[in-house]
């Protein structure tokens, strides 16, 4: 299954990466199976982001909503604005 996962905000600047498609494994069905995994590959900023918020598809996602093939997904932390 291939997939584009977006970074915003400081996941962007951790990571050096605004976006990339990736392959992932058959075992990656959740947004959060998704998480466990990019972390498994070095994208420690994902453990280690406090409220880390997503998306699939541009609407709101939590840790368990399900990902398919061809789906965007996004990473940010909570932002303000002033």
């Amino acid at each position: 299954m291939s997939i584009t996962i977006l970074y915003f905000a400081s996941l962007k600047e951790s990571l050096g990466l605004a976006s990339e498609t990736v392959d992932l494994p058959q075992t990656v069905k959740t947004v959060g199976d998704l998480r466990d995994w990019l972390v498994g590959q070095g994208r420690d900023a994902l453990a280690t982001a406090k409220n880390l918020r997503c998306a699939v598809n541009q609407d709101m996602a939590k840790l368990n909503s399900p990902v398919a093939e061809g789906d965007e997904v996004a990473f940010f932390p909570p932002v303000t604005g002033g």
